[in-house]
């Protein structure tokens, strides 16, 4: 088991100067190098990227649907990296109403595992294929308001790795917690970052930053 060493490729405007930033999570067997791209398809102007790179390429060693102690301790280790990180570009300057987030699959989880522990107004979420970890869901770890923040979470059904169940009842409980959430679900896409998503997350969330 292993937890993470804090590695955050950065892009975009420099922190110092920026009015935004944009938190890039990758999938399990990808890289900071490869979500960080993404960055330029979504439009976020006058933004700081920042994008963490996971230890072994993977922010926990199992299915996301596992019970959470068998995915200890990378999975507290990834959600301290994010707090950090988070807690850093406030510090900077830049108001949680002006930070956003786009994860991929496994990065996908963990920022909708991490917001939905962490609710407060954000600048906007796009889940391009997660839910929330853990065998059962528990509630007691979801605390607090969204404010409206928007969030799309978009999937396939179905999906190899993310039952749209698990994604329905992610979708219930950030509405409950007062989020703006809208759930895209495509027939039979591949496990993979589609352009339409790419359009659909600008549409509703980015360009309107």
């Amino acid at each position: 088991m292993y937890t993470h060493i804090k590695d955050i490729v950065t892009a975009g405007v420099p922190v110092k100067d920026a009015g935004k930033a944009l938190i890039l999570l990758h999938g399990r067997g990808s890289s900071a190098e490869d979500i960080i791209s993404l960055g330029k398809h979504l439009k976020l102007d006058n933004a700081a990227v920042f994008a963490p790179q996971a230890t072994n390429s993977s922010w926990y060693p199992y299915s996301f649907l596992s019970p959470v102690a068998e995915n200890q301790p990378a999975l507290d280790s990834a959600l301290s990296v994010l707090k950090e990180l988070v807690a850093e570009i406030i510090e900077s300057g830049i108001p949680a109403n002006k930070i956003y987030f786009a994860g991929f699959s496994q990065g996908a989880c963990l920022t909708l595992e991490y917001i939905t522990r962490n609710a407060v107004q954000y600048g906007g979420v796009a889940a391009f294929t997660g839910g929330l970890i853990g065998k059962e869901i528990n509630m007691n770890n979801y605390k607090g308001d969204f404010k409206q923040t928007p969030i799309l979470i978009t999937t396939s059904d179905p999906d190899p790795h993310v039952p749209l169940r698990r994604v329905e009842v992610t979708e219930g409980l950030l509405t409950k917690m007062n989020a703006k959430v809208n759930l895209k679900i495509y027939a039979g896409k591949a496990h993979s970052i589609s352009q339409p998503e790419i359009d659909l997350s600008n549409t509703l969330i980015f360009n309107n930053a």
